[in-house]
């Protein structure tokens, strides 16, 4: 399942769905707090009709019933951001995506033998939801809830691959990236280029970014939620030869993961 670009706000959010499916009011409330997430979490009204394909006071109007809710908060610039409401949802979302994918990760743990991971796209970071850990002794162990940052890793390299070209630069910013290792990539510039080679041959690489000594390999699941699968281990068994198999068993763990419906 290679990874893809993400929807832009520029993009009417009604064109997505089809006109009579479910309640109208509903599609468009959960098309605001959809565009906001493509446009980083913040943007204007303005910006929200275009994305939307609604007029500026039907948007007034339904921005105002999600702040008043909590789903939304209004800054004094006028611009709207996600709210603090939508936090505990968000928690409780993880927690069961994580559950549900466990089997697809042990599985894909037993197959290639390394630890498998799942992690989701939150403020900017790769949040990993849920963990197999691989059956070697000398293995590699990342906490559930753990964030990382998106430059120097495997998933989070995918997830920026997910999204549309505009909101991976937001997060990626102009100025020079940490740097965690020697290997890692800290031009913002050498990124673009690294993101778009992902979005071609449909998978990630973390070649010790992160940590010296391990190797990562990701695949993304582009959505409303990006999501990136992974395993990693020590770079002496992750070897350039065992990773297209490691990419047929991520390209078949996602597959199966978007199919089941994890969250």
């Amino acid at each position: 399942m290679p990874v893809m670009p993400g929807r832009g706000k520029d993009m009417r959010m009604t064109g997505t769905r089809p006109a009579d499916s479910g309640v109208q009011s509903v599609h468009r409330a959960l098309d605001v707090l959809e565009a906001l997430a493509a446009a980083g979490g913040t943007a204007s009204l303005t910006d929200l009709a275009v994305a939307c394909g609604l007029p500026v006071p039907t948007m007034h109007r339904l921005a105002a019933t999600l702040a008043g809710r909590g789903y939304l908060r209004q800054a004094p610039d006028r611009r709207y951001s996600l709210g603090s409401r939508l936090v505990p949802l968000g928690t409780d979302a993880h927690a069961l995506l994580g559950t549900r994918a466990l089997p697809v990760l042990r599985g894909l743990a037993e197959l290639t033998g390394e630890s498998a991971n799942l992690a989701v796209l939150t403020q900017g970071r790769a949040e990993y939801v849920a963990q197999a850990p691989g059956r070697h002794t000398m293995r590699t162990f990342t906490e559930v809830g753990n964030r990382v940052a998106l430059h120097c890793t495997g998933v989070g390299k995918a997830l920026l691959a997910t999204l549309p070209p505009a909101h991976a630069a937001r997060l990626i910013g102009t100025g020079p990236l940490e740097a965690r290792t020697a290997a890692t990539i800290t031009e913002p510039a050498a990124l673009h280029a690294e993101i778009a080679r992902i979005r071609d041959r449909g998978h990630a690489l973390d070649e010790g970014e992160m940590e010296v000594g391990v190797r990562c390999v990701a695949v993304g699941m582009p959505g409303s939620a990006p999501m990136a699968v992974s395993v990693s281990g020590p770079a002496a068994r992750i070897t350039d030869e065992a990773i297209a198999p490691i990419v047929t068993a991520l390209t078949t763990a996602a597959a199966r993961l978007a199919q089941d419906g994890p969250g």
